[in-house]
């Protein structure tokens, strides 16, 4: 049984992530997963968030205006998120976690500070077909190491040049199948104890998570594609520091 303490901890835990994702379009795992690795396992954060991080993307996603389009574009890339999240959901439980970590934040940082000095990529559109598979499995196998879904697939989504509203429904369609996939592969490898109960716990968080996310898309309606997107890199190099560095000290 969770202390008073425990709970309200959690419930702000996901209120911030909620928020976080509310005006970037991503962070909820990596906001959540940070903050709750501090007092529990990292397979049982990422069982956590299952229901949260599920409900917030099928609502990112489906209140954009492209939903059909980035499907048809985007499926090879979904294929590779299925296919490397199972393959490497052990690795949420394995002994290199820590360092997983490290990397990821790390190269979150580099790529929103490249970002910051406006010095992005693009990907050419005859290029497509066979970068997007590469980094689903690339982005899965990091999902499975980490809990987090953000590398390559958020600059690899960027680099397509977007319209904001649209790169925000991508995220959240790349989310919606790695938050599936995370949960089939966690089934999978018995990384959940007791399924039923961590169940349970993870849609108790739902609400907090829905109520920071609402104020985030209000504040983020508010800004212009300018701000947004000083914003979105800088949520980017936030959360790479604070990841980098919780699994440093940790380690």
């Amino acid at each position: 049984m969770l202390s008073a303490a425990a709970i309200g901890f959690i419930g702000a835990v996901f209120v911030a992530a909620g928020l976080v994702k509310g005006v970037v379009g991503m962070g909820l795992p990596t906001v959540a997963m940070g903050l709750l690795a501090v007092t529990m396992p990292p397979a049982q954060a990422a069982a956590l968030l299952l229901i949260p991080s599920l409900v917030t993307n099928l609502w990112q996603l489906f209140t954009g205006p492209s939903f059909g389009g980035l499907c048809k574009r985007l499926w090879t890339m979904m294929a590779g998120v299925v296919i490397g999240t199972v393959t490497g959901a052990g690795l949420l439980t394995g002994a290199h976690t820590m360092m997983a970590s490290a990397g990821l934040g790390a190269a979150l940082v580099l790529y929103a500070l490249a970002g910051l000095a406006k010095a992005g990529f693009t990907t050419p559109a005859r290029h497509e077909a066979w970068i997007s598979p590469l980094v689903g499995v690339a982005t899965g196998l990091v999902t499975g190491a980490t809990g987090v879904f953000v590398i390559p697939a958020v600059p690899y989504l960027q680099s397509l040049r977007l319209e904001k509203e649209d790169l925000i429904q991508a995220l959240g369609l790349s989310f919606t199948v790695s938050t599936v996939a995370l949960g089939f592969g966690l089934f999978t490898t018995g990384a959940l104890v007791s399924p039923s109960a961590q169940l349970v716990g993870s849609v108790l968080t739902l609400a907090p998570a829905l109520a920071g996310m609402f104020i985030g898309q209000a504040l983020r309606q508010r800004m212009s594609v300018e701000t947004f997107r000083t914003v979105f890199f800088a949520g980017l190099l936030a959360l790479g520091i604070y990841l980098a560095l919780e699994a440093v000290l940790r380690g």
